[in-house]
């Protein structure tokens, strides 16, 4: 099961070593064993056509589907029946696995949409229920599916009418359905599946709307599924719906989970052991389900990231501990050169309320193009309120937020970047398990112009895509100061250094707003010192900030204009100077 190297750019070549070494064997297992392990072999190379996208559903996006043996049970009856011809004449093998592609997609979508509105553990249970009313039908509908004794599945012609040229076809199945799901896991929509699992609302402010992304994912695990269906039905030459168990779409999920999320090499290797296992332990296949569970709880306890990160090496080096984080702000014309067009943001008059708390009542604020604005206040006095309404995830009650001369649409996050605005958040909201620079590269997912079906088959535009996304990222991080830590997953940085990751994610939408809120927050002093000379220079490329911090002094030192919250009405609004000396301000906020 080999994967190119263009899959997995900027993977290196000891990564793809891996996949490279499964080739070898599986191309060399004719040469060295019998009919009974082309069997084991097929059966393993169906099993990863479904696991390999599912794998995206499950193992990127984080959607816990269970009962995914459904798309392989209605792969297996479409592809079977339309060969029988028991409903239609007869037809050609080819014509029949791509219907079962088709409707295992649509079917994919069905068994999906759920997941945009159920919690993960509600669409679990809908995807298992599913799985039930599918193999009801199949025992209920005998005139068609043959009932509780089943039909006869599809045969190929010569040369894959024997167990090794059936292998050699599933081997190639297999080999494509890796390459196809590589392609979309190293890419924006890949990144954009991991941020929806780890990072939901920071990938909502970045553009990425979860339903949009989704479909497009479940389609193609559908028709991936029905084409294994299809394949599985020859293997067992005869099928019935006591084939596709419980057991087997455990089997599908746990291989995912032990293998580790957002990887395809350890889900790869888990569903080869998996497969494996039955045949080693023969006594023990009573006890499948067992030996499944026993296995996913020693991984949990003992590697928690799986496979995936037992074998990788690379970020288990010690990274230096004595970091500086020395931004470049001269660089930021580079990353501003296509910028939008410069517009106000206004908040007129905004009211929301929680039962009967006003969290903002009545709050006006202009951030001006090319002013860095203040908004302070003591806690829970609605800073974070506000820049949630400005960002869509709360509905203003009263008044309205626009952007220039345009409302802003309310409750719809996703909607803001692609209007410029851009934001960082109170707690730093970053893919842990990604690098640096792909968390960066989120920033940009927007504005990629290769569509889904281009990434899939990684046509040209796809790598035009990448490079250009990666160039720019690499340049926001050379802004920020952490071009040195590009390569080192953001779980393992300190918390400084994730504030200015999120600043640089947020720089690549070259923003006509820019939204801090708390960025100082656990800085040192000079860390804060140069913090202030990167908003300052940021704003003079045309940027309205509109920045949330406690540091007083840091608030007034880089401020044109601030306004003072509490309990949730504007008390002060003016010059840094003018509230440094306004009464109200002194006794509810900044001391005496």
């Amino acid at each position: 099961m080999a994967i190119s190297e263009n899959a997995l750019k900027p993977a290196t070549i000891a990564s793809l070593a891996p996949f490279l070494a499964i080739g070898v064997v599986a191309v060399l297992l004719p040469f060295v064993g019998n009919d009974y392990w082309a069997v084991i072999g097929t059966r393993a190379a169906i099993y990863w056509v479904l696991v390999a996208g599912l794998n995206l559903i499950v193992g990127f996006a984080g959607q816990l589907a269970i009962g995914y043996v459904a798309l392989l049970t209605v792969g297996a009856y479409v592809t079977s029946i339309l060969a029988a011809g028991t409903v239609l004449p007869p037809v050609p093998l080819p014509l029949c696995f791509a219907a079962a592609a088709g409707v295992g997609a649509l079917f994919g979508v069905l068994v999906g949409l759920p997941a945009l509105r159920l919690r993960t553990f509600y669409f679990a249970i809908s995807t298992l229920g599913f799985a039930t009313i599918v193999t009801q039908i199949a025992l209920a509908w005998r005139s068609v599916t043959g009932g509780g004794v089943g039909l006869a599945g599809p045969e190929f012609p010569p040369p894959f009418n024997t167990a090794w040229g059936f292998y050699g076809l599933c081997l190639g199945a297999a080999s494509f359905a890796t390459w196809i799901s590589a392609n979309i896991a190293h890419s924006r929509f890949g990144r954009a599946l991991v941020a929806v699992r780890d990072a939901d609302v920071a990938a909502e402010a970045n553009g990425i709307s979860k339903a949009i992304l989704l479909i497009p994912i479940f389609l193609l695990g559908g028709a991936m599924a029905a084409v294994a269906g299809g394949l599985f039905a020859t293997l067992q030459t005869y099928i019935t719906p006591d084939a596709f168990t419980f057991d087997l779409s455990i089997m599908f999920f746990i291989a995912i989970l032990i293998g580790g999320r957002g990887s395809i090499l350890g889900p790869m290797i888990g569903t080869i052991v998996l497969t494996i296992l039955p045949e080693a332990a023969a006594p023990l296949a009573s006890w499948s389900t067992f030996l499944y569970a026993a296995l996913l709880l020693v991984i949990v306890l003992a590697v928690p990231g799986g496979i995936a990160d037992l074998i990788d090496f690379k970020n288990r080096r010690a990274i230096t501990e004595e970091r500086m984080i020395v931004p470049k702000p001269a660089l930021l014309p580079q990353l501003f050169a296509h910028r939008p067009t410069p517009a106000a943001l206004t908040l007129n008059g905004v009211v929301l309320a929680f039962g009967g708390v006003r969290a903002l009542d009545g709050v006006d604020i202009v951030v001006r193009p090319g002013e860095v604005h203040g908004l302070i206040g003591p806690n829970g006095s609605g800073k974070t309120t506000a820049l949630n309404v400005i960002s869509g995830y709360y509905a203003p009650q009263e008044g309205e937020a626009r952007i220039g001369g345009d409302p802003l649409p309310a409750g719809r996050p996703e909607l803001r970047a692609g209007l410029g605005i851009a934001r960082t958040f109170q707690r730093p909201r970053l893919v842990a398990a990604e690098t640096v620079l792909e968390n960066v590269m989120i920033g940009g997912t927007i504005s990629g112009r290769a569509g889904f079906l281009a990434t899939l088959l990684s046509l040209p535009g796809r790598g035009r895509d990448e490079r250009e996304l990666e160039a720019r990222a690499t340049r926001a991080l050379q802004a920020v100061g952490l071009e040195a830590l590009a390569g080192v997953k953001a779980g393992r940085l300190q918390h400084g250094e994730q504030r200015f990751v999120e600043i640089a994610r947020a720089l690549m939408l070259a923003p006509a707003i820019l939204m801090l809120d708390e960025p100082a927050a656990g800085l040192s002093s000079d860390e804060i010192r140069r913090l202030g000379e990167l908003i300052a220079e940021i704003a003079k490329q045309g940027v309205g900030v509109l920045l949330v911090e406690h540091h007083a002094d840091f608030i007034f030192e880089i401020c044109r204009h601030v306004t003072v919250l509490d309990q949730g009405r504007v008390l002060a609004a003016g010059t840094p100077a003018e509230i440094r000396s306004h009464r109200e301000v002194v006794d509810a906020y900044l001391g005496r």
